[in-house]
Formats: C-alpha cells, sequence, structure tokens
C-alpha cells in the first residue's frame, strides 16, 4: 500500500512539474531573453521569421493567448493587462505579404509550433491598423481556431490602404510593396481583386466568433467608411457578432482605449477555448 501511495504521489509530482514547464522550454526554443514590462520576453527565429512569446508570471487555466499581428509594444495596455490575467502573448513577422497567402502559410506553421507548445487550441487575434488585413485572413482560413478578434482601426480593403484610392492619402511605397505580395500587376488586377477581409464576410463568419473594432471616427488615414463600417454592416446582415467603438473626433492614432477595461471585458468574456 505504502509503494503504491509513493508511486502515486511521484506520479503526481511528474504531471505537476510537467504542467509548470512553460511553451519556450517544452519546444526546446533557443531565444533572446529579455522583458516586456515586467514579463518574460523571449525573440527567437521560426522558419525565418522573427517571432515572439511573453510568458505571463502564471499561466491561467487552459494556457489561453493573444496573438498580436503587427506593431509589437504599440499601445500595449491590452497586451499587458491579459498577461497579468495569465494569458500568454505572441507574434510572428509577416509585415511585407499584406495577409496574403505566403502570410497565411507561415502562420499556419506557427499556431501548429504554438500547440506543440501546450497553448489553448483558440487564440485571440490582435489586428491593429494592416494587421487586421493579418488576422481576417487568417481567420477566414482558419474559423475553428479563433477564440474572438480585437482589431483597431483595422485596414479590411488594401485600395482603401496602402492604395490611397479612396478618401484617405495611402503610402505609395507600402503600396508598391502590397501590389507585389498579391501579384497584383495592372489596374484591372487591382479592380478586381477579391483577398480583402471586406470581399470574405462568408468565410470570416463560418467561425461565429465574436469581433470588436476600436476606431477613430475622424480616421484619415483608414476611413471608417471605406473598411469598418462597411464590414460592420455586412457582417450585422448576415447575422454575424461585432461591437465597434467609436471614438468621435479620434484619428488613426492613438490606438487602442486609454483605459482597456472595455477590450479586456470583451475578450474575457468571449475566450472559449
Amino acid at each position: 500500500m505504502k509503494y503504491l501511495l509513493a508511486l502515486f504521489m511521484i506520479t503526481l509530482y511528474g504531471f505537476s512539474l510537467k504542467a509548470q514547464t512553460n511553451i519556450v522550454e517544452r519546444l526546446k526554443l533557443k531565444t533572446d531573453t529579455s522583458h516586456f514590462f515586467q514579463y518574460t520576453l523571449h525573440d527567437f527565429v521560426y522558419n525565418n521569421r522573427a517571432c515572439k512569446i511573453v510568458l505571463p508570471k502564471k499561466a491561467a487555466k487552459g494556457n489561453p493567448w493573444i496573438w498580436r499581428a503587427r506593431f509589437w509594444g504599440h499601445e500595449p495596455q491590452t497586451d499587458t493587462v491579459l498577461l497579468s490575467k495569465g494569458y500568454h502573448l505572441v507574434y510572428c513577422d509577416v509585415v511585407e505579404l499584406f495577409g496574403n497567402a505566403e502570410a497565411v502559410s507561415i502562420w499556419n506553421a506557427f499556431y501548429s509550433l504554438m500547440q506543440k507548445g501546450g497553448l489553448a487550441k483558440k487564440v485571440v487575434l490582435e489586428g491593429m491598423s494592416r494587421g487586421g488585413l493579418y488576422v481576417y485572413n487568417w481567420a477566414s482560413e482558419n474559423p475553428k481556431k479563433v477564440a474572438c478578434i480585437y482589431a483597431d482601426a483595422p485596414v479590411l480593403d488594401i485600395r482603401s490602404w496602402p492604395g490611397g484610392l479612396g478618401k484617405g492619402p495611402g503610402s505609395a511605397a507600402e503600396w508598391e510593396a502590397c501590389k507585389k505580395a498579391w501579384s497584383l500587376n495592372s489596374d484591372e488586377d487591382v479592380k478586381n481583386f477579391k483577398g480583402n477581409p471586406l470581399d470574405n464576410i462568408e468565410k470570416i463568419l463560418r467561425g461565429k466568433y465574436p469581433m470588436l473594432h476600436v476606431c477613430g471616427d475622424a480616421d484619415e488615414v483608414v476611413p471608417m467608411s471605406e473598411n469598418t463600417d462597411l464590414f460592420e454592416a455586412k457582417i450585422r446582415a448576415q447575422g454575424g457578432n461585432i461591437t465597434v467603438i467609436r471614438k468621435p473626433g479620434v484619428g488613426h492614432h492613438p490606438h487602442s482605449l486609454a483605459d482597456p477595461a472595455p477590450i479586456v471585458k470583451f475578450i474575457e468574456q468571449n475566450y472559449k477555448y
């Protein structure tokens, strides 16, 4: 009896140690270690891509995580609150690909790596500005892997930004890079382009996940009338779940909210991992 009890305790202790092993240790990643505020940040390269993982001091049940698409460290208040609540924070750089098929493929591989590391099967996607292209295009191909989406002044049509073919000024250099990423070689290609989140509403809605957009209603860089307003109308018309927080008189910056409580509440209420 004592032998069986001792064996049970050793086994239990072993499981406990395994549960305490963090994702970096579990994956045996070679990283450069620093800090993201008071949390441990691991920088590493995976598939020739710069990647990051920030560890919470104590992981929440189920190992929830938030995946920032772009602009690492900018307006980090939502990220730091979620870290304090036990969420992991990750990043995989696909900046020059503007949400194209290659970007989705790279993210698919990174997601698989996070699964091997023990993170939850569903992730919170955080798309800031052009990050909207990345999160929604990945989500449209992976609807069952998304818990919810928080998009902040998101780009949802490349013709609006960086194209500048509507009300906004666009960005000439970024537009050339974007056309190259999507193999848009003529004005006709641009006109017929269907790779935007705005073009893939039905695919996005397959996941039945809730969406939150935080936008300045005076945004001149990524005008709401060409992006979130159109997106919201299409989502609602098909019965989707979207909330839009409009910041009166605010432009493209600053992103997020000074008090991120509404964003954090949205994520916590809708994280079904």
